[in-house]
């Protein structure tokens, strides 16, 4: 009957690694006889666990079957789930996100197979138990849209893959300088003409490709994108960059910046120096545009930026320097933690609380705001310590766009090397907070795909995976790390990436079939396969 005989000595090979588990005697058959049944409060997880399974099941999982998968409420916190596998399967949780959890620990019990849209099946589950909660309230992603643009159905599937992992937010970022994202119906040029530039550079520091490239979402995307993430007990998080980073809505609405000359999206990569400048009008035109973001995102946090703001252009501007002395302010860092201030205040007043990088705390910062702590750990410490909630997304360690390996083949090699046991074995509470109270001040961490150099969801892939599952470990699982037992679980999870159609880096770097011996069809070593393939070309050329 089963395509997969039960094999008892099978360790639960889970990524993110559970708190407890344990294989247990029995086995579950799951194929078109099993029922689902739910406590009313977990029918949304239902209905998706209906659609996960459709293939193997046929997508009814009516009451009544030989086998019956049971969703239930107990007493545990929200996130939490035990997850208890025999005859039937039982998933006890505190609340709808830890019955989405304890399910998507369910499906990694199955053959990578049943990852795929036709998967097969009947598949027999070898009996487990296991007990489960995240370590972190913040498991986040950051994923970069403004640089390059991502259409929707890349978005949504980006947030299958966080849920497939226990991710639980979506940085969004949205607005820069070479590109404004989302639509804004009260000031429709930020779309009309900053989604689109004339064209990108190639690499970090090359020449122009003379390509258009471009794109936004309307409202009624966006409004898509939040439910779909909704429903995966995924929060998406905007980013609207201030007062940095604002080269494309300046482009659009030249009365928003500090010259004279009109300005054009740009088309080049690192840190420009055209920033908005301070006029009220200008805080009021992006207070107006926050109106709308909000509308769209109900996410408790909004993410404002701050960083990378040159000061040249206020140092040369006389209404910035009058605004400097009216105020009297210092200097220019006080000046963008008064700008900064009065967005703070204004989604205060909303119920909304303020996110930036770590460079808001340089010339002070509103007690309500979260720092993003990403040039290392310094801003995470002092941040902490000064009573703010932070955030680590550390570049030393978070920071997927770097490349994965040292040698220059990696696909437009950047940053430094960040290989996979780097970012497994990175952990959120910076060690100089560690035993003190300020270490309760860190709410999670993020990793970081920005996207000057990833033009492709394809690229995305190869940049995120399967670093980004090590990932998942540092922000769900005990901190106690075993890389060698992360290795040999993830050696089962990526056969569900492959599954899934996620074109992911292989450990022998972008060209694994180079390398790696025994594979049909393939040389051994990489001089026979030059070899051949100069033979190959050879005869095209006949």
């Amino acid at each position: 009957m089963c395509r997969f005989p039960i094999r008892k000595d099978i360790p639960l090979l889970i990524v993110p690694k559970p708190v407890q588990h344990e294989p247990r005697p029995g086995a579950f058959v799951l194929d078109r006889e099993t029922s689902l049944a739910a406590d009313p409060a977990l029918g949304q997880v239902a209905a998706w666990l209906r659609g996960e399974l459709a293939p193997v099941t046929g997508g009814e999982l009516l009451p009544g079957g030989s086998g019956t998968i049971t969703l239930a409420l107990g007493d545990l916190p929200p996130e939490a789930y035990r997850l208890t596998v025999g005859a039937t399967v039982e998933i006890v949780a505190g609340g709808p996100a830890g019955a989405f959890y304890g399910a998507q620990t369910f499906r990694q019990l199955l053959p990578a197979a049943a990852f795929r849209k036709a998967g097969g099946g009947p598949f027999e589950v070898p009996g487990a138990y296991v007990e489960d909660a995240p370590r972190f309230g913040w498991r986040g992603a950051l994923l970069d849209v403004a640089r390059h643009f991502m259409v929707k159905r890349d978005v949504l599937r980006f947030i299958d893959l966080l849920a497939l992992h226990k991710l639980n937010v979506l940085h969004l970022h949205l607005t820069d300088d070479q590109g404004w994202r989302v639509e804004i119906r009260r000031y429709p040029r930020l779309t009309e003409a900053g989604s689109w530039r004339k064209e990108s550079q190639t690499g970090w520091d090359g020449p122009m490709d003379g390509r258009p490239h471009g794109g936004y979402y309307t409202q009624d995307d966006i409004r898509e994108i939040v439910a779909y993430a909704a429903a995966r007990h995924v929060t998406v998080v905007p980013e609207i960059d201030l007062p940095g980073h604002t080269q494309a809505a300046i482009a659009a609405y030249p009365e928003l910046g500090n010259l004279d000359a009109p300005l054009e999206v740009r088309t080049t990569w690192g840190v420009g120096h055209n920033v908005v400048n301070v006029e009220d009008s200008t805080i009021k035109f992006f207070q107006d545009v926050l109106d709308e973001v909000l509308e769209l995102f109900p996410s408790p946090y909004i993410v404002l930026g701050g960083d990378e703001c040159r000061k040249d252009q206020w140092r040369a501007s006389p209404a910035a320097q009058r605004r400097i002395a009216e105020l009297g302010l210092r200097d220019e860092e006080e000046l963008q933690s008064w700008f900064i201030r009065q967005f703070d205040a204004y989604l205060t007043a909303r119920g909304r609380r303020l996110v930036g990088w770590d460079e808001i705390l340089e010339g002070g910062l509103a007690p309500g705001a979260v720092v993003a702590s990403w040039r290392g750990e310094l801003g995470a410490v002092t941040a902490a310590r000064k009573g703010h909630d932070v955030i680590n997304c550390s570049n030393t360690s978070l920071y997927l766009d770097y490349r994965q390996g040292p040698g220059e083949e990696e696909p437009v090699p950047f940053g430094t090397v960040l290989a996979l046991e780097d970012v497994y074995n990175f952990e959120p509470v910076p060690a100089e907070l560690r035993g003190e109270p300020a270490a309760a001040r860190v709410l999670g961490a993020q990793c970081c795909l920005w996207t000057e150099l990833i033009d492709s969801a394809r690229h995305a892939d190869y940049m995120a995976f399967p670093r980004l599952s090590a990932f998942s470990e540092t922000v769900w699982s005990p901190p106690e790390r075993d890389l060698a037992d992360f290795r040999r679980r993830l050696a089962a999870h990526l056969p569900r990436l492959e599954a899934i159609g996620v074109e992911y880096r292989h450990e022998e770097g972008p060209l694994p079939w180079q390398t790696r011996p025994g594979v049909p069809g393939r040389p051994e070593d990489p001089e026979r396969w030059q070899a051949k393939l100069d033979a190959w070309t050879s005869n095209l050329r006949r």
